[in-house]
């Protein structure tokens, strides 16, 4: 092929789809991390078939980057994109890539030329370092072997280093979003080179920090030699610190993620646009562990309590929840004045109907009376007055649950149908948030690299989330069921109140079973395979129009109990008056 191509030639020939796109790599002198890179490339022609793309290398390995811009010319292409096929925009990408693509310009001033920018922190990368982290746990501990939660745990992100400060800034903040959303009890950041600390700094300082399991994550797109001596340097600190648990993550390799990333900042360059800094704002865009936020109003999180005499609650009811809430769901009446007394639940005339039939269907003599609310709405969405003959509770279960409401103000079911069944307005009047995430991608991501079911692996990124300060209510799944039990028994896991309630006959009633005779944590079950997401659903509505009903009676006790402070002070002053000479 000529050195030169005359442009007014190429313009005779038919173009390809609007533009063709030159991927620009860095280029390696390890043979492995040329391989991958050529592999991805072929992971994006056939992610965009009818798109006139080439490859071409920096450094170290061939073809150039001239050479690829020449080909996609000769092919007709009257628009080329360059996107740098780098992470960070360092050196490379602001000034060695532009270089070269100004001086093809010159060469060919007939072709119009755009630069892409650098992959930077996109949420796709995010969520594929979530998947890289999760398949090293994974790989860690199946089944029943123990676990170390996140919480016991430091991620250690190791980052390329260079000679400018706005890119090692972003593998920091990288860094950070990862520790957050994904619940690390601390992250610390080093690099393989350039800038500091280096990586074997950077392990033994975390070694130091006292966590029970390191994890590694090698923020590098291919495999190398950088990446092999972070493997060697983690290898080193596993045989100097044998009580510490160290996991080393893939770096992020071949993956659709990665394709779709390159193919949307060609995409931006050839309409002369970029995404600033809304690229990850977690309001605009599902970012890793705030997914629920996008589009998230504005909103204050106290108004449910607002004109509640702070006297008439325990202060452990009213206390925040320990663990910011991802969904808080809004008040019942936001504009509400202080003075306006807590508003009772009113069922609909056909509720109150049914309610009454309910009452007098059959002797409830022989139940607990902190029970009758929970047994009676199961009777109400059954359609069966012996439903109830099965249902255990252990001891203070529901008094414990309306507690729980009250205080930690989160319920984590297992599938979407149980959160469905929960009443809306019971919700926003005590400003209580749900969970289910049988249907995010993490959730998917655990479920494929555990053999865990989408319920049980929602279960298990509920512990790692949020904690013990919740309900959990699970009406569908066993293996959810089972993988909660496993949890509590070799975890430590303490929830509230569990509400198991599965339906069906492969599991069911073992799992009940196991429940139970957990004697860690409040439960409500029952035996044999009845049961379901409405019935899950109607144990916690039934404990939340209890919740309301106590709050009403405090609330009017403490009004009570104000007028006849009131009446006294009034009086002891008349008697005052009458005294005086």
């Amino acid at each position: 092929m000529s050195a030169m191509i005359n442009s007014t030639a190429a313009n005779s020939l038919p173009a390809r789809d609007d533009y063709a796109i030159v991927l620009a790599g860095h280029g390696s002198r390890d043979p492995d991390g040329v391989r991958e890179f050529e592999a991805l490339m072929a992971l994006i022609h056939t992610r965009a078939p009818r798109r006139l793309i080439r490859h071409g290398y920096l450094e170290f390995a061939a073809p150039t980057i001239d050479v690829a811009v020449r080909d996609v010319i000769s092919a007709g292409a009257r628009h080329v994109v360059m996107v740098p096929g780098v992470l960070l925009a360092a050196t490379h990408a602001k000034n060695d890539m532009p270089a070269e693509l100004l001086a093809l310009q010159s060469e060919f001033s007939g072709i119009r030329f755009d630069f892409g920018a650098a992959l930077d922190l996109h949420p796709k990368l995010l969520a594929l370092c979530q998947q890289r982290i999760i398949e090293a746990e994974a790989a860690a501990g199946l089944g029943n072997e123990p676990q170390v939660t996140r919480g016991d745990s430091c991620l250690v992100v190791v980052g390329r280093g260079t000679s400018d400060p706005d890119a090692n800034a972003d593998i920091a903040k990288l860094t950070r979003m990862l520790e957050e959303g994904l619940g690390f009890g601390t992250s610390l950041v080093c690099y393989a080179g350039t800038a500091r600390p280096r990586v074997a700094d950077g392990l033994r300082a975390a070694a130091r920090l006292g966590f029970k399991r390191l994890v590694v994550l090698p923020y590098f797109l291919f495999d190398g030699i950088l990446v092999k001596r972070i493997h060697a340097a983690t290898e080193e600190l596993r045989l100097r610190h044998p009580e510490l648990e160290v996991l080393t993550a893939s770096h992020l390799g071949v993956h659709p993620h990665l394709a779709d990333v390159f193919l949307e900042r060609a995409q931006e360059g050839a309409e002369g646009r970029a995404a600033m800094n809304c690229a990850l704002c977690k309001y605009r865009v599902q970012i890793v562990g705030f997914e629920e936020q996008v589009g998230q109003p504005q909103q204050a999180h106290h108004l449910a309590v607002r004109g509640v005499s702070s006297k008439a609650l325990p202060a452990d009811t009213i206390a925040a929840p320990s663990q910011p809430r991802q969904n808080p769901a809004p008040a019942l009446n936001p504009q509400a004045p202080a003075s306006l007394p807590w508003q009772p639940y009113v069922p609909h005339p056909i509720e109150a109907q049914s309610m009454g039939i309910i009452d007098a269907g059959r002797d409830w003599s022989g139940f607990a009376a902190d029970q009758l609310s929970v047994l009676k709405r199961i009777v109400h969405t059954s359609g069966d007055f012996n439903a109830v003959d099965d249902v255990f509770f252990s001891p203070g279960a529901t008094a414990i649950g309306i507690r729980a409401l009250l205080r930690c103000r989160r319920i984590v079911t297992d599938v979407t149908m149980v959160q469905s069944g929960l009443k809306q307005a019971l919700l926003r009047q005590l400003d209580i948030a749900t969970w289910c995430g049988v249907h995010d991608d993490a959730t998917y991501v655990l479920s494929e690299a555990t053999g865990l079911t989408r319920s049980a692996a929602g279960i298990r990124r509920a512990w790692e989330r949020f904690g013990n300060d919740l309900i959990l209510a699970i009406g569908d799944a066993p293996t959810a069921v089972m993988e909660a039990v496993r949890l509590v028994e070799q975890q430590g896991w303490r929830p509230q109140l569990i509400i198991g309630l599965p339906v069906g006959f492969v599991g069911t009633r073992e799992c009940k079973d196991a429940l139970r005779e957990l004697m860690q944590v409040p439960r409500i079950t029952n035996r044999g395979t009845r049961g379901g997401s409405p019935w899950a659903a109607t144990v916690l509505n039934a404990m939340m129009i209890d919740a309301i009903g106590e709050i009403g009676l405090l609330e009017a006790a403490a009004v009570e109990t104000a007028a006849v402070e009131t009446a006294d002070a009034a009086a002891r002053a008349e008697t005052s008056l009458g005294a005086a000479p």
